[in-house]
């Protein structure tokens, strides 16, 4: 890999140069743009600007001079927050400004999140005298070792035009290729999401899928990235460096990926950063060693009420990869597995909420199948393009047409009374203690708990129903936290993602009974106004406990004044679920019916109905006049005419 540098799409670089007063900041600066020393400079310049072709990235600088005083602190503190990179100086005949860059400067940038790369440079080179005669890897290197920020030092003369260009080479190359997302410096090894994006490209470089890049296909890499072939010799002394150093990053097929990896950490070690960025850049990589935002561009224009599915084509993929990496053929994806088929992503996408706990795991911690293909459907609804991108990060590439399908509008779907939808996300409403969280994990097969806590954030919960006829629907229950609904109904999009709402209730409470009521009222009300109507269930909870005396008869009056079915009695304790599950995937495909009605819906609906009938009866009594004017026009004519 002979090198080259892309420099990722920056059109310019912004340094800014701070320091204590008299260390050489606006010399620096004059010297670097003009290539002369000058005698005198003003107080501060005005932003300086560097050509593009002065460096190899082609990228031109611009440099912002600032000044020591204190009545300045405002006004640099606003350039630091907008650098790119900084120049931090010291005067090398002053050792008391080295000594400011520690007990000022360095917490002065933490105070104000300064968060780009800092390149500390001693000015003045010239007038060091024996005296203050110092190793700067000596004196610099626990300080570097304290503030990470720190990507590089260096000293230069104004005076004697000595390493000044270097200076904003340094921190021209420190923006366009950072060390920080490669490379770790106290372990001195590539870092995890490095290694797995270069993993990936080692794999999708390796066409015949034997684990080594054999000449052939290391010369195609490298025409990709650097746009200039390998010649035999090189090859072989590229091939003769990893196994001096590292005898297991080759072997009879070619370079390995152990080799591979070596090849990238002694570039990065030897600053040779703008190698592995090209090679990452050219696989579609960005700053954060993630796939651009480019590269994941959805083809579709998504309304509020539609949502994004895995196409077959995808399914039939991911089944692919799970029979690949279950390699005990046990039918389950243990950790271990999990994790090496997430080996090329930038991390294991499931490992936090909402996905760490919404599927079924067996007793062991893994991934059936039905459970897998289930946690892809919830990332697909809800961050399509996450579940793209991890989608192309284990190997998908056939592009995002192919793999996602634009679901119909349900607004259409209710004309049609029926929908074309494969997963269905339902919110479960319900007062505290309704057993809202008992209705989640029953979905995913999980005993019951006398352990109650209250929920108070947004919970997932998804499995696959069986459905008559052997159809399989996937179902999504969203627990929404009575104190979150009235946040989350606060936008008229609020139930559009909605295919049915569940409103639980404590069977044994008259309270819960109630709320439960109130609840379902504010989402009929929001469905009316805002147009997205979901088809509702009342469901009594805790059947397996006592009722007062009136609760059948209040819950079914209830449901009688919305206009919806009755409630459907369940007891997650005694595992009577009543076919909960395919009652609420029954409803989302019938998404016309069991939608409540409000007393002010009704009257709105009464209104509408009158209004359309007079318009109509208006254009009727309009026409019938219009063709008795035409008819009186017509006999008037014949009868002039026949006089």
């Amino acid at each position: 890999m002979l090198g080259g540098s892309i420099s990722g799409g920056r059109t310019n670089v912004r340094v800014v140069v701070v320091g204590d007063r008299a260390t050489g900041k606006s010399s620096l600066i004059t010297a670097a743009a003009s290539e002369t020393f000058p005698e005198e400079v003003p107080p501060v310049l005005p932003p300086t600007r560097l050509p593009a072709d002065l460096y190899p990235d082609n990228v031109p600088v611009t440099i912002i001079d600032t000044s020591s005083s204190l009545e300045s602190r405002g006004k640099v503190a606003e350039e630091l927050k907008r650098a790119d990179a900084v120049v931090l100086t010291y005067a090398c005949d002053q050792p008391s400004t080295l000594n400011r860059l520690t007990t000022f400067w360095l917490y002065e940038f933490r105070r104000l999140e300064i968060k780009v790369p800092v390149i500390v440079v001693g000015c003045k080179l010239d007038k060091r005298d024996e005296e203050h005669h110092m190793n700067l890897e000596q004196v610099m290197a626990p300080i570097m070792q304290q503030f990470r920020e720190i990507e590089t030092c260096i000293e230069c003369s104004a005076a004697n035009l000595v390493q000044v260009p270097e200076v904003f080479y340094y921190a021209q190359k420190a923006v366009l290729h950072p060390t920080a997302p490669l490379f770790d410096h106290e372990t001195q090894a590539l870092k995890p999401r490095c290694v797995r994006a270069l993993k990936r490209i080692f794999i999708l470089c390796d066409h015949d899928m034997d684990d080594a890049l054999n000449d052939e296909e290391l010369n195609e890499f490298q025409i990709k990235c650097f746009n200039a072939p390998l010649q035999p010799a090189e090859i072989v002394g590229v091939k003769r460096v990893v196994q001096e150093k590292l005898p297991q990053g080759v072997n009879d097929l070619g370079l390995t990926l152990t080799g591979f990896l070596f090849l990238h950490a002694l570039f990065i070690e030897k600053g040779r950063l703008e190698t592995t960025w090209t090679v990452l850049r050219k696989f579609g990589y960005n700053d954060e060693i993630k796939l651009k935002d480019d590269n994941l561009t959805i083809p579709f224009k998504k309304a509020p009420d539609q949502s994004l599915e895995l196409t077959s084509e995808a399914v039939e993929f991911l089944k692919g990869v799970f029979s690949t990496f279950d390699t005990d053929k046990d039918g389950v994806l243990r950790n271990s597995e999990l994790d090496d088929l997430f080996s090329t992503a930038p991390e294991s996408p499931w490992g936090e909420a909402p996905y760490k706990d919404a599927v079924e795991r067996t007793p062991l911690g893994g991934l059936s199948l039905s459970a897998f293909l289930s946690e892809w459907a919830l990332m697909t609804l809800l961050e399509p393009a996450q579940s793209l991108a991890n989608l192309i990060y284990i190997g998908y590439n056939c592009g995002a047409a192919s793999a996602l399908r634009l679901t119909r509008r349900k607004s259409v779907d209710r004309k049609k009374q029926q929908t074309d939808r494969n997963v269905y996300q339902c919110f479960v409403f319900g007062p505290k203690g309704s057993g809202k969280s008992a209705l989640l994990k029953s979905l995913l097969g999980r005993p019951f708990s006398e352990n109650y806590a209250v929920t108070t954030d947004e919970h997932y919960a998804v499995n696959v129903v069986d459905r008559l006829g052997g159809t399989k629907k996937t179902l999504v229950l969203r627990e929404i936290p009575e104190d979150e609904v009235k946040m989350i109904l606060s936008t008229k999009e609020s139930l559009a993602s909605c295919d049915v709402a569940v409103f639980a209730y404590d069977s044994s409470d008259e309270y819960s009974l109630k709320r439960a009521s109130e609840l379902l009222m504010t989402v009929a009300r929001r469905g009316e106004v805002s147009g997205f109507m979901v088809p509702c269930l009342f469901v009594a909870a805790k059947d397996d406990l006592d009722s007062y005396p009136m609760a059948i008869k209040d819950s079914a009056k209830i449901c009688q004044n919305f206009g919806i079915d009755a409630p459907i009695h369940i007891s997650v304790k005694e595992r009577d679920l009543n076919s909960m599950f395919n009652r609420i995937v029954t409803a989302a495909e019938h998404p016309h019916l069991s939608v409540p009605e409000t007393e002010v819906g009704r009257s709105q609906k009464r209104y509408r109905h009158l209004v359309n009938r007079s318009l109509m009866f208006t254009s009727v009594v309009a026409a019938v006049a219009v063709v008795g004017l035409a008819a009186y026009r017509s006999y008037a004519a014949r009868k002039n005419t026949s006089s």
